[in-house]
C-alpha cells in the first residue's frame, strides 16, 4: 500500500478547479496503478473572501488564509508569503504544491524545496501571454487584441521565473470572431478542470514513491 501523495492546493479565488481536485479525489481518480494515491491535504488563499476555503471546508479539508501586512513592500510581502507557505508545506507534510488561480509568484527557499513539484494552471498556450500582468482577463483580452485563431490552457512546472517552467500539458479552444473575455474565458475553464486533474495524475507518476 502506497503512502498517500499530500497535495497543497494554492487558490486566490472562487476555486473552481480545486473543486475540480476535489471532485476527481471523491471518484477515485487521482490515482494509477504504479503510483500512491494523491490526497488534498491543504489549501492555502491570500484572501479572506476567496470561496476556495469554503469549498475546502466543506471537503473537511484545512484551508488557511495568509495574511499580508499592506504596509510593507510587495517584494517583502512576496518573501514573507513564500517562507510563510513553506512552513505550512512542511507541517503539513506536503508532497506536491498545486497553483490553481493564485495570483502570486513565489520566491526564495520554497522554490528551492519543492522544485519540481510545483505546478501552476495558466490560462493561455505558453509560451505565448505569460509573464508579468499576463493574468485572469488580461490575457483573455491580449488574445482577443492579437486576433488569435486558439487560445487555452497549460500546466506547467513553477520555477523561480513568471510562467517559465516546463510545460507539462496543454488543451486548446478556438478562438471566434464573436468572443469576449468572458466568453472565452468561460470555454477555457471548462477545459482547465480537465488540464489540472491530469497534470496532478502526470506528477503522481513522477513522485511514485518518493514522498515524504
Amino acid at each position: 500500500m502506497h503512502k498517500p501523495i499530500n497535495i497543497l492546493v494554492l487558490a486566490s479565488g472562487n476555486g473552481t478547479n480545486l473543486q475540480a481536485l476535489l471532485d476527481a479525489e471523491a471518484a477515485g481518480k487521482m490515482r494509477s496503478e504504479s503510483a500512491a494515491d494523491g490526497k488534498i491535504a491543504l489549501v492555502v488563499s491570500d484572501r479572506h473572501d476567496a470561496y476556495a476555503l469554503q469549498r475546502a471546508r466543506l471537503a473537511g479539508i484545512p484551508a488557511i488564509i495568509i495574511d499580508m501586512d499592506g504596509n510593507t513592500g510587495r517584494e517583502e510581502r512576496r518573501q514573507l508569503l513564500s517562507d510563510r507557505i513553506l512552513n505550512l508545506a512542511e507541517e503539513y507534510r506536503i508532497d506536491l504544491i498545486v497553483f490553481a488561480g493564485f495570483l502570486w509568484v513565489l520566491k526564495g527557499k520554497l522554490i528551492e524545496t519543492y522544485a519540481g513539484r510545483m505546478i501552476n494552471l495558466h490560462p493561455a498556450l505558453l509560451p505565448k501571454y505569460g509573464g508579468k500582468g499576463m493574468f485572469g482577463e488580461h490575457v483573455h483580452k491580449a488574445v482577443l487584441a492579437a486576433r488569435e485563431k486558439e487560445s487555452g490552457c497549460t500546466v506547467h512546472l513553477v520555477d523561480a521565473g513568471t510562467d517559465t517552467g516546463s510545460i507539462l500539458l496543454q488543451r486548446e479552444v478556438p478562438v471566434q470572431p464573436d468572443d469576449t473575455p468572458d466568453s472565452l474565458a468561460k470555454k477555457i475553464h471548462i477545459e482547465e478542470h480537465i488540464a489540472i486533474v491530469d497534470a496532478v495524475i502526470i506528477m503522481l507518476k513522477r513522485l511514485g514513491g518518493n514522498v515524504r
